[in-house]
């Protein structure tokens, strides 16, 4: 089995954040080898941002990926950028981008108006945390009680819990 991840969107989205609590959760629980690669640069001044996280069950000889299996997008230029590239599942915030269904055969993509969810829960910076969830509940790797683990040490207080609802909300869309 090996999972390849992009997660990307503007500079100040979460994208880095989102790959590395990924790899944090897979490192946690121990069942796989994980890399996170992040991508820093003009990024941090809005442009389009992306991290790279490989989950595998062998050891994971380069850490790049090319051609995800996975892809989580937050916004349009980040859509036009890993969507011609992404193997199997496209999340995206539907929020911020868009495209037709049936672009690709075998791509399955899964809109989501996670700016919108993060709006009605009170801050919009968690859209990432929402994408995060989906993906969760879709491909059954992390379990949602290690993702909630990382986050309580990384966060505190009302962030902690705005994230875990979230998470929460993420993990049970339809």
């Amino acid at each position: 089995m090996k999972e390849e991840i992009i997660c990307a969107g503007f500079g100040g989205q979460g994208i880095m954040v989102l790959g590395k609590f990924l790899a944090q959760a897979v490192m946690r629980e121990g069942n796989f080898f994980v890399t996170w690669i992040p991508s820093y640069g003009a990024e941090v001044r809005g442009g389009t941002a992306h991290s790279m996280v490989v989950i595998s069950d062998k050891e994971i000889a380069s850490p790049l990926v090319s051609y995800p299996n996975t892809s989580l997008i937050m916004n349009q230029p980040s859509l036009d950028k890993f969507l011609p590239k992404t193997k199997e599942l496209v999340i995206l915030n539907s929020s911020l981008a868009n495209c037709a269904d049936n672009l690709y055969n075998n791509l399955e993509i899964l809109k989501i108006p996670a700016t919108e969810m993060a709006k009605e829960l009170g801050d919009v910076r968690v859209a990432n945390t929402i994408l995060l969830g989906v993906y969760l509940k879709k491909r059954k790797l992390i379990s949602l009680k290690t993702m909630l683990d990382v986050f309580r040490d990384f966060f505190r207080g009302e962030v902690l819990k705005l994230n875990e609802q979230a998470l929460n909300l993420g993990f049970s869309f339809k």
